[in-house]
């Protein structure tokens, strides 16, 4: 069988705060709504926005720091791969299936509605980083090409 690709990324706006809870072995887990909007333009010329919600989910220390960090509306950079469950509904017996992001690498954009002070962008890199020790701190500024950069310079 040949390489195959299962990568996923999206930049968005959180639907809702995180959820965290714990596997029974400890494990953190946090589970997210995201939100990416589309504009276009109609067969009359109008423009249309469409928004697509996808359901995210953050294990171990990325859990952790999506829990403590990201609030509603706070815009994020998501990077992870498409996994989907399916289960037997109780109520109508119908077989259900869900598909969501499993993060493997999130970053923090923008001031964000509760971004704090200091640092307007964190990083964190999933399961690869145990112990994630996850610096919050901004860069020190480089003097001699020191420009200011605001949400407005950036294209997206």
């Amino acid at each position: 069988m040949g390489k195959s690709v299962n990568k996923v990324i999206l930049i968005g706006n959180l639907g809702k705060d995180p959820e965290v809870k714990y596997t029974p072995s400890g494990t953190p887990v946090a589970k997210f709504t995201l939100a990416t909007n589309e504009r276009y333009k109609d067969k009359d010329g109008q423009w249309q926005d469409r928004t697509e919600w996808h359901n995210i989910v953050a294990w171990q220390r990325t859990a952790e720091i999506a829990g403590e960090y990201l609030k509603k509306g706070r815009s994020v950079y998501i990077e992870g791969r498409l996994q989907t469950h399916s289960w037997d509904d109780k109520t109508s017996g119908q077989k259900k299936y869900m598909t969501e992001i499993v993060v493997s690498d999130l970053v923090l954009l923008g001031g964000g509605r509760e971004a704090g002070e200091g640092s307007s962008a964190g990083r964190s890199r999933g399961a690869a980083a145990p112990g994630g020790d996850f610096d919050q701190r901004a860069p020190e500024p480089d003097v001699a090409h020191s420009t200011t950069i605001t949400d407005e310079d950036i294209p997206f």
